[in-house]
């Protein structure tokens, strides 16, 4: 086994400075080619490998992200990781993923170790005891520090900094205006509670659709579900939930939930009610993950485009990386922290499948 090999021992073998080796190494071009590969070949053939860890602490730079998400088995946050892996891997950049579970004393505890000196910024999505809380301490201490942050999904404006959002409310209205045209006339929502910026906004896009058709929108036809109680027995409370109140609202033909998971269960009570689905009730949720696909009947969804959204992030986040590097190099120091902040809408798709009525079901 070949020993290991230092920066110093190359230099002495070669007979060139220490300096000279590293930039070689690196592949700066103020080192002649000639001198660049016999450096190179040198380094290959014992076996040299960098001190991350000692580069990092002398640059200041560690090439690494820090992803910060609510909860690790939602489709949704697991696509948005892929396209941030994606971006930040052909960049050159390493990630680290931190869990909140839905925790704002998690999210504070994730934030403070990753900050001290593991990565570089973060790509978050804030936790929903955090909205609860409206207490964003420790995103703006963060940024005040001199690392950037990137929030995607869940956004707030008392934090400045770049954010990738998807048209909640947009992809709401075509949401309920396809159960509309597909002749649904009691339709109802299925949403969380008003603190969730993302099921605020789409609860305001499915009354916008009524309000644009002329359907007087009814308030026992929304069910709000508070899924920060009692997180053992989640699934079991939600399924209650919205049996009630499907049996309190027996008129309803069409049904826009704010996930997928309140659709696909939306749908498995329908079914224990006797409902025929998209006959007796058509169902739509956002999010097009994989218990969209595999649900009976399959469900209709609006697409969020989660690696998109990755990928958009981790590019706003190591553009606004590399441009503060290039401040620092020449000397300009940007002190104002409202910058060129960026906002990005990804555009939202409805994906139809079996739980809605299609076009050619319709006409015949």
């Amino acid at each position: 086994m070949k020993r290991k090999i230092t920066l110093k021992q190359i230099a002495k073998e070669l007979d060139v400075s220490v300096s000279t080796v590293s930039k070689a190494l690196s592949g700066s071009k103020e080192i002649s080619e000639d001198t660049t590969q016999k450096i190179q070949a040198f380094a290959k053939l014992y076996n040299y490998r960098p001190n991350n860890i000692a580069l990092s602490l002398k640059n200041r730079k560690t090439k690494t992200i820090g992803i910060l998400i609510p909860e690790i088995v939602h489709h949704f946050f697991s696509t948005v990781i892929r396209g941030i892996e994606r971006v930040a891997n052909r960049r050159g950049y390493n990630v680290i993923v931190g869990l909140s579970n839905e925790s704002f004393t998690k999210e504070v505890i994730n934030m403070e170790l990753l900050a001290g000196g593991s990565i570089d910024g973060f790509i978050l999505s804030i936790s929903k005891e955090t909205l609860l809380k409206q207490d964003y301490h420790h995103f703006n201490a963060t940024i005040d520090q001199g690392m950037p942050i990137v929030m995607f999904d869940r956004v707030v404006s008392e934090v400045d900094c770049d954010k990738v959002i998807v048209d909640d409310m947009k992809g709401a209205v075509k949401a309920v205006k396809k159960l509309i045209e597909n002749d649904c006339k009691n339709i109802a929502l299925i949403t969380t509670m008003d603190y969730v910026s993302v099921g605020r906004l789409r609860t305001q896009g499915y009354l916008q659709a009524l309000q644009e058709n002329e359907i007087e929108a009814e308030p026992n036809l929304i069910l709000k579900i508070d899924d920060s109680l009692d997180v053992e027995n989640h699934l079991e409370i939600l399924e209650n939930e919205i049996e009630t109140f499907f049996r309190m609202n027996k008129n309803i033909d069409g049904v826009f939930a704010v996930n997928e998971l309140y659709a696909v269960t939306a749908m498995k009570v329908a079914r224990k009610l006797g409902l025929n689905i998209p006959d007796d009730i058509q169902v739509i949720g956002f999010t097009d993950g994989v218990l969209s696909k595999h649900a009976t009947p399959s469900l209709t969804t609006v697409s969020q485009h989660g690696q998109k959204i990755g990928e958009q992030s981790a590019n706003l986040l190591i553009d606004r990386l590399e441009a503060e590097d290039a401040e620092q190099d020449s000397y300009i120091v940007n002190t104002d922290r409202k910058k060129d902040f960026i906002k990005m809408v990804i555009e939202t798709e409805i994906i139809e499948r079996e739980s809605t009525k299609s076009k050619i079901y319709l006409e015949e």
